[in-house]
C-alpha cells in the first residue's frame, strides 16, 4: 500500500450512504462484546434531532426518511426479517448469532455492522439489496482473504474509526492505544440535525430567549461555509485534526486529495477510484465560478432543488439570460435540443448523461461525476480515459464516436481541458517534455485545485529552475491548496527554508502543517511554539490504523529517533502486511541501526 493509501485509509472511509435513525442518547460500546448493548443510554449532552422536531416540524419531516437521517441503525422489524438470511460468519471467532447487529446505509443497499473483540464493530462484505431482496459481495470477485487489512475483519473495514465519524451525530472513537480497544460514544444515529448545523447556544429553543424556530447555524447565508461542511464526508482526504465543527474551514481540518495519482483519478480529474465529490467539485469550472453543494440540493432531503429529467436543474443558471455567478461571471447560455443532438425526453438529451456520467462502487451503488467535463472521446483512444457518449454507443464502436464527436463539437473540444489532461498524464508517466508542457498549462490555469494539482507533479522537477520559480509563485496564491502543495514541492530545496518560513505563519493549519514539516528541525519545543503543537498533535491522529503508525514512525526516524521509530512501524507493517513499502520502510530503520541481518529478513 502506498503512502498515499496509508494516509486515505485515516479518512471517513464510506459515504455508502447511509442507514436509519434511531436516537439512542450517548450510547457506549464497551470492550467486552459479549456485554456490550448499542441501545444503552447516558446522560444526553446534545440535543436529539427528535428534540428539534418541536420548533422545525417540516425541516424534520423533510429529513427523517433521508439518507443521511438513515445513514445508522439499529434493525427494525424489515431489516430483522432481511437479516434472517443474512449467512453467519465464524471468521471473528465467536458466535455472532445472538449479537446485536448494527446497519450501515440506506440506499442502494444495507450493510450489516457485526461486533468484535475490542469494542469494534465491522462492515460485513456482504451487504443486502432491498431492491433485488439479495445479499452480495460488496467486493465483488477481489476474493479478500482474512488477516489482510482489507479484508471485512480487518482494520480496513472498521467501522469505529472509517465508518462512524460520518455515519453517526456527535460520535466519539474513544480509541485507547495502549489496550487497543475502542469505547466509542455518540448522540444518535445517523447524520442527524447538530452535525450539520453544530451545537445550538444555550437555551436555544426556549421561549423565553426568543429563539424558538429559529434556526440555528455557524452559517447561514454563506453558501461557501455550508458547502465545506459538507466536504468532509463527501470527499477523500485525510484528517489533520480531529476537530471539525459545522462552519470551520475545510483545510484548517483536511487535506483533500486531488488528481495526483492515476489509480485515484482519471488524468482529466473523472472520478476513478472511490474518490466522492468534493475533489470533482472543487477542479470543476462551476465549482470555480461559485456554484455550491446548496445550488442543487436540498440539505434536508437530499434531493435535487429542481428535476434532472428535463434539465430543469441546469438550466436555472444555463437559461437565457445565463445566470450571473458569484465571481462575476456570466453563465454560458445553452439550448439543450440543439446543444445535444439528441432528441427530447431521451438520455442523450440530459445534460447529467454527457456530463455527470456515473461510476458503479461497491458494485451496486452509482454515483455521479461532479466535475462536469466535456466527453472527449479522442482521450479515450490516446490515453484510456472513459467517455459519456461511448458508454451509450459502444455498439458503434469509438472511431465513430470520435468522428461524430468532431463532426458536432469541432474545435470546442480541443480546449484548455484536453491540453491539460494531457499535460497530467504525461506528468504522471514523466514523459518527453512533460515539465515544458505542464509549465505552460499551469501559466494558462485559473482553477486553484488544478493549479495545487499541476504543482504537485511539477514537485519532482524542483531542481529545474522554471519549475522552482513556478513553485515558489505558488507560496503567495490566494488558495491554500496552492500555496500547501508549493510548499511541499520547494521541501527539499535546500534554497528554499528562507522562503517557507513564513508560511509558518499562514492563516490556514494545512499550510502551516506542511511548513512545519519542511522545517521541522528548527522549530523550538511544543512548549513555546504552537505550530509544533499543531505539527505533534498531527502526528498522534489515527493510531488505530497502520497509516497513522507509519507516519508517527517515519516523523519519529527524521527525527533520528530510530528506537522509538521502529515499533511503530512494525506495528504499521503487522496491521497491513501485504504492504510491500512499509516492510521497505522497516528494512531501511533496520539498515540505519546497524541490524543488516534483520533488515535483509524484512525485504
Amino acid at each position: 500500500m502506498s503512502p498515499l493509501r496509508w494516509f486515505c485509509a485515516v479518512l471517513p472511509v464510506v459515504v455508502l450512504v447511509l442507514a436509519g435513525l434511531v436516537a439512542c442518547g450517548r450510547a457506549p460500546v464497551d470492550d467486552k462484546p459479549a456485554e456490550r448493548t448499542v441501545a444503552a443510554t447516558q446522560a444526553r449532552v446534545s440535543p436529539l434531532s427528535a428534540d428539534c422536531a418541536a420548533c422545525h416540524a417540516e425541516a424534520h419531516a423533510a429529513w427523517a426518511g433521508t439518507d443521511h437521517a438513515l445513514a445508522n441503525r439499529l434493525p427494525d422489524e424489515t431489516l430483522r426479517a432481511a437479516l434472517a438470511s443474512f449467512p453467519r460468519s465464524e471468521e471473528l471467532g465467536q458466535d455472532t448469532a445472538e449479537q446485536p447487529l448494527m446497519i450501515l446505509g440506506h440506499a442502494p443497499f444495507w450493510q450489516p455492522l457485526v461486533p468484535a473483540p475490542g469494542g469494534r464493530w465491522q462492515a460485513h462484505e456482504l451487504a443486502y439489496d432491498p431492491s433485488r431482496k439479495d445479499w452480495f459481495n460488496v467486493f465483488g470477485d477481489e476474493d479478500r482473504k482474512p488477516g489482510e487489512w482489507g479484508h471485512w475483519t480487518g482494520r480496513g473495514m472498521n467501522w469505529n474509526a472509517l465508518c462512524a465519524p460520518c455515519h453517526m451525530t456527535g460520535y466519539e472513537p474513544g480509541y485507547d492505544e495502549a489496550a487497543d480497544v475502542f469505547r466509542s460514544r455518540w448522540t444518535e444515529h445517523g447524520v442527524g440535525c447538530v452535525q450539520c448545523h453544530g451545537e445550538p447556544p444555550a437555551g436555544h429553543g426556549a421561549p423565553q430567549t426568543g429563539e424558538a424556530g429559529r434556526v440555528f447555524s455557524p452559517m447561514i447565508g454563506d453558501r461557501a461555509r455550508a458547502m465545506q461542511t459538507c466536504a468532509p464526508c463527501h470527499a477523500r482526504n485525510e484528517a489533520l485534526t480531529g476537530t471539525f465543527k459545522p462552519g470551520d474551514n475545510y483545510h484548517d481540518h483536511y487535506r483533500v486529495v486531488l488528481p495526483v495519482q492515476a489509480a485515484t483519478f482519471y488524468p482529466d480529474g473523472q472520478q476513478r477510484d472511490e474518490v466522492f465529490n468534493w475533489t470533482s467539485v472543487l477542479t470543476s469550472r462551476m465549482g470555480h465560478a461559485g456554484v455550491s453543494c446548496l445550488d442543487c440540493h436540498d440539505p434536508h432531503t437530499n434531493e435535487t432543488v429542481l428535476p434532472v429529467e428535463n434539465n430543469a436543474l441546469c438550466m436555472q443558471c444555463h437559461s437565457a439570460p445565463g445566470r450571473v455567478m458569484p465571481g462575476g461571471a456570466r453563465a454560458v447560455v445553452i439550448e439543450p435540443l440543439a446543444h445535444s443532438r439528441h432528441a427530447e425526453g431521451s438520455a442523450g438529451n440530459q445534460c447529467v448523461s454527457c456530463h455527470m456520467p456515473t461510476t458503479a462502487y461497491m458494485q451496486r451503488a452509482h454515483r455521479h461525476d461532479h466535475g462536469w467535463l466535456k466527453p472527449d472521446p479522442l482521450l479515450t483512444r490516446e490515453l484510456g480515459i472513459p467517455n459519456a457518449c461511448s458508454r451509450c454507443h459502444e455498439a458503434e464502436g469509438l472511431d465513430w464516436v470520435i468522428a461524430s464527436a468532431e463532426a458536432w463539437y469541432g474545435d470546442k473540444l480541443d480546449s484548455h481541458q484536453r491540453a491539460r489532461t494531457r499535460a497530467v498524464a504525461a506528468l504522471q508517466a514523466n514523459g518527453k517534455d512533460a515539465v515544458r508542457d505542464g509549465l505552460a498549462v499551469l501559466a494558462r490555469e485559473d482553477v486553484p485545485a488544478w493549479r495545487a494539482t499541476l504543482l504537485e507533479l511539477l514537485a519532482p522537477h524542483a531542481g529545474e529552475p522554471a519549475v522552482t520559480a513556478a513553485l515558489r509563485s505558488g507560496l503567495t496564491a490566494a488558495d491554500p491548496l496552492e500555496r500547501a502543495a508549493a510548499v511541499r514541492g520547494l521541501t527539499p530545496v535546500a534554497e528554499a527554508r528562507p522562503w517557507l518560513r513564513p508560511l509558518l505563519a499562514d492563516p490556514v493549519r494545512l499550510v502551516r502543517l506542511d511548513a512545519a514539516r519542511a522545517l521541522r528541525d528548527e522549530l523550538p519545543p511544543a512548549a513555546s511554539s504552537s505550530v509544533r503543537r499543531e505539527l505533534d498533535a498531527y502526528h498522534a491522529l489515527g493510531m488505530d490504523q497502520p497509516a497513522g503508525q507509519a507516519r508517527l514512525g517515519m516523523e519519529l526516524a527524521n527525527q533520528g529517533r530510530l528506537d522509538e521509530a521502529l515499533p511503530r512501524l512494525e506495528r504499521a507493517a503487522a496491521w497491513d502486511s501485504a504492504d510491500g513499502e512499509i516492510h521497505y520502510v522497516v528494512a531501511q530503520v533496520l539498515v540505519a541501526q546497524g541490524k543488516l541481518v534483520e533488515a535483509g529478513a524484512r525485504y
